[in-house]
């Protein structure tokens, strides 16, 4: 039963995150929504989930600091016991441009939460949901991105290695805990309709390029977050180290 499994989802207050976690809850999943800083964000998620009939609580926990996701799984599992299922989604694009004029504290900013602590949140997710360690089994999802196959050349070269590494991380997790019951896959979205590009200093990125997709348009969070569903149900139980591209053709 859906109302038996607790998924949590790092940097669920907002974007693929946000409604990644609205759709769970829709669905019966007691979700945790893992936040950093905006707490009334946060809460207004689990405000719509409630709504809707669902269970979910919020907690805050910088994702990139390995005490802090330490402190996020023991808080999860005193809430709703050992968690089942994981979106792995916190992650920051840094300031575009290119490379040669990088401020390294952001390049570190970017590598210790998009590599650093997605490495350790899964780490932290199979102790709880393995077979072999006690837990129930489950399914792992990794957000990852098209730029880690197109490069990001320009823009965000450094984000586009850090996803590069997320791709890596899924093929072999997979591979490793797949007799421990769990399943592990990624999606790669292209230029979806979210914060993430004002936060990299170009609010204007969807107007300006969001029409030369070969669709004609960018993609919308929740049409993400239904490929995450998806990959977290029964529905793909013979699916595990794939790697979902939702870049409408790009």
């Amino acid at each position: 039963m859906s109302e038996d499994r607790i998924l949590l989802i790092t940097g669920g207050s907002r974007g693929i995150g946000a409604a990644t976690a609205r759709a769970a809850g829709r669905e019966g999943y007691r979700v945790i929504v893992n936040y950093r800083a905006d707490e009334k964000a946060a809460q207004a998620v689990v405000a719509d989930i409630a709504r809707a009939g669902g269970k979910a609580s919020a907690i805050q926990a910088d994702a990139g600091e390995e005490k802090d996701i330490r402190r996020l799984f023991d808080a999860a599992a005193g809430q709703f016991g050992r968690i089942t299922h994981l979106v792995n989604n916190a992650g920051i694009v840094g300031r575009a441009g290119p490379l040669a004029d990088a401020d390294p504290a952001m390049l570190k900013h970017v590598i210790d939460l998009n590599v650093t602590g997605a490495i350790l949140v899964a780490r932290e997710a199979v102790r709880q949901i393995s077979t072999a360690r006690g837990g129930r089994g489950g399914a792992i999802v990794n957000v990852s991105s098209i730029a880690a196959s197109l490069g990001a050349a320009g823009e965000y070269t450094w984000y586009a290695a850090s996803k590069g590494a997320i791709d890596s991380l899924t093929l072999g997790l997979a591979r490793e805990v797949a007799r421990e019951g769990i399943r592990v896959n990624a999606v790669s979205p292209g230029m979806i309709e979210t914060d993430i590009h004002a936060a990299g200093g170009q609010p204007d990125r969807i107007e300006r390029l969001g029409h030369l997709m070969p669709v004609g348009r960018a993609g919308r969070a929740d049409e993400v977050a239904a490929a995450i569903l998806w990959l977290l149900s029964e529905q793909a139980s013979y699916v595990t180290g794939a790697n979902i591209r939702i870049s409408g053709g790009r």
